[in-house]
């Protein structure tokens, strides 16, 4: 088959995914974007999500062949291609078996190929091309925010409808964005990484994100979320609260980003920690105290100072090691950037897929070790390994006292059942406490009303509240 130059030029944005540049392509020549991949032949199917629907941040991964027909195709140098396209030069085994020069193509999801995937904005791309059309691609979460048109462009992994939430009554969060740029060049400058610092910081940020709706003197965040949800989240709260997360506490990153940077705050952990007299860190400690007035909350520094087992007391625990030259060889121990799996955020994209489970079957959506803290996690962990041992060794005994180690794994699975039901009933009062409606807290337990309002009147005398 003979390919001849495209008539109509399509150039790609600056960062664009492969997949979004050929859809955009098929509407320059009025065909569907299915018609126009039949040219490539493909070597698996695209991604879904779980529910069905073609996912927004697909990519495609293109052989020498398909690279030389897409760019007949938009009548642009491979050359300019490869700098605009982070997946072109991307390779893939399944590709490498194309003979005879025909064009192929794999699909695979942008955030394996090159990193986050995010809607572009459509008013710019307009203005690029001369139509508007939907653009996907990579983007940091720190550049997120189109100034020009006052939109906080989305993650394209959700399976979710919007594209970009509307951020003019936040001026905040643009000036954020700006200022995300002298906190970078602060980072180089310090021997640090960029991206870890976001990292953590935003790691910090989204923890106390998730506490927030115990904090009774929070105002902030809230006053955001409803001017990004349209000026209310109405009876969408949680879904709001998921979807608006990023561009709400935006603001608050950067500004712990700049914190933990600051040699000076730094020391102000130094000195809590005893400096060359070792001692707890207080919970009236400066450096929190500072922090809470640097993210605008006075209020905040005992809160942040006492949430033990976070990322910042890992990052203040490293900065302490260092200073007192306990860190050993070169490792996350005393790598004050290191971000540990358990305390990155869950992604939209994630919490949108546990809600959605919620809401088709209430209880199948959350794990129970997303519904306690760290601290109960590891005693119920702790009881419920110890409970397995046990019945290890049960299954182990041929002769002796069987019936010992059977009593022993039925306490040891008691004691265990016993720390989930509490824990169970501090998140459901938690939840009540916190506003929730008693009904909702009921739908998500799968429980009658009157039974749950009994349950947590018993828990709550037992607690002492």
């Amino acid at each position: 088959m003979t390919h001849h130059p495209g008539l109509l030029r399509t150039a790609p944005l600056p960062m664009e995914t492969t997949s979004s540049l050929i859809c955009r392509i098929a509407s320059r020549y009025g065909m569907e974007a299915k018609a126009l991949r039949s040219y490539w032949q493909w070597r698996n199917y695209p991604p879904g999500h779980d529910g069905g629907g073609a996912r927004a941040d697909a990519e495609v991964l293109l052989n020498a062949a398909g690279r030389q027909l897409l760019a007949c195709l938009c009548g642009v140098e491979e050359h300019v291609l490869a700098r605009a396209l982070p997946s072109w030069g991307q390779q893939d085994a399944k590709l490498s078996a194309g003979k005879n020069g025909v064009p192929a193509a794999a699909w695979r999801t942008g955030g394996a190929v090159a990193g986050p995937v995010a809607f572009g904005c459509r008013l710019c791309a307009a203005r690029r091309t001369g139509t508007v059309v939907r653009v996907v691609r990579y983007a940091p979460r720190w550049e997120r925010v189109c100034i020009r048109h006052g939109r906080w462009l989305l993650d394209a992994d959700a399976d979710q409808p919007l594209e970009h939430l509307d951020v003019r009554g936040v001026p905040e969060v643009a000036a954020a964005q700006r200022r995300w740029t002298g906190v970078a060049r602060r980072a180089v400058r310090a021997g640090a990484e960029p991206e870890r610092v976001f990292a953590l910081a935003y790691a910090v940020v989204a923890r106390w994100w998730e506490q927030a709706l115990h904090w009774e003197r929070e105002t902030i965040w809230p006053r955001r979320l409803h001017q990004v949800a349209g000026g209310n989240a109405g009876d969408k709260l949680e879904r709001w609260r998921i979807v608006g997360r990023d561009a709400v506490v935006f603001p608050e990153v950067v500004a712990v980003a700049d914190v933990l940077l600051n040699p000076a705050m730094a020391q102000l952990v130094w000195r809590d920690s005893g400096a060359g007299r070792p001692r707890p860190l207080p919970a009236d400690g400066a450096f929190c105290c500072r922090l809470g007035e640097r993210v605008g909350r006075g209020w905040l520094g005992p809160l942040a100072a006492t949430d033990y087992g976070g990322p910042l007391t890992s990052w203040m625990g490293a900065v302490i090691r260092l200073r007192r030259g306990a860190g050993g060889p070169p490792g996350y121990d005393n790598d004050p950037w290191w971000l540990r799996q358990e305390h990155q955020p869950a992604t939209m994209a994630g919490q949108l897929r546990v809600l959605g489970k919620e809401k088709k079957a209430p209880g199948s959506g959350t794990m129970w070790r997303a519904a306690v803290p760290a601290e109960q996690r590891r005693l119920i962990t702790s009881a419920i390994d110890s409970a397995e041992e046990q019945l290890l060794q049960l299954r182990g005994v041929q002769t002796g006292p069987t019936a010992e180690v059977a009593r022993r794994l039925l306490r040891g699975l008691g004691h265990s059942a016993g720390l989930i039901e509490n824990a169970w009933k501090r998140t459901a009062v938690a939840a009540v406490n916190g506003g929730v409606p008693l009904e909702e807290v009921a739908r998500w337990v799968d429980m009658p009303v009157e039974v749950l309002s009994q349950m947590l009147a018993a828990a709550g005398r037992q607690d002492g509240s």
